[in-house]
């Protein structure tokens, strides 16, 4: 099978890792049972900043939050390599900015996940990966943004959704946690 997965927030925590920079860097102390409440991707309210702030705030970070310590969620570099030792080929498609792909991809590799160079994808808009999705006739797809699950519900392609709090409507199968997942 051809299988694809985003990479922010369904393999890595990305947002509670840039949670915690918020609070660090801005001299917060906002409590983390906060954060698994948020019921939208952004982050930035939390610390009382607007739009426009938030949007300013993730930019200056962008390279601390993508490329320092960010954890993998437990489990899914293990679920992954099984996938690939079972001989199912696997993708990458994430909207990280292009200027950041190959970095992106090191920083992949370097963590233990199995990456073909040839099978990751960056730099598109979230509504773009379906297009991407749809050319690679991928069997299965894991994503955690509602604004990517939704455009896919007519897609002839299996999808998961990675549980966080703000995906709760998304009416796919969910992955809780990667150690415990089986794939049907």
């Amino acid at each position: 099978m051809k299988i694809g997965f985003d990479i922010d927030d369904t393999l890595i925590n990305l947002r509670e890792h840039a949670f915690h920079l918020y609070n660090k860097k801005l001299g917060k102390q906002i409590d983390i049972a906060l954060f698994y409440q948020l019921k939208r991707v952004e982050i930035h309210e939390l610390f009382g900043l607007d739009e426009d702030e938030g949007h300013v705030m993730w930019n200056s970070l962008m390279e601390e939050i993508y490329f320092t310590d960010c954890p993998v969620f437990e489990g899914a570099i293990d679920f992954i390599r099984k996938l690939e030792k079972e001989g199912h080929s696997i993708f990458y498609i994430t909207s990280r900015p292009k200027t950041y792909c190959e970095k992106t991809r090191q920083w992949m590799k370097n963590r233990g996940f199995p990456v073909i160079d040839e099978h990751f994808y960056c730099g598109m808009k979230d509504h773009e990966k379906l297009e991407i999705i749809q050319k690679l006739n991928l069997d299965v797809y894991f994503d955690d943004k509602p604004a990517v699950l939704e455009t896919l519900t007519d897609s002839n392609t299996k999808v998961y959704v990675k549980h966080q709090s703000y995906n709760g409507h998304v009416p796919f199968p969910r992955v809780y946690d990667w150690k415990n997942f089986k794939l049907e």
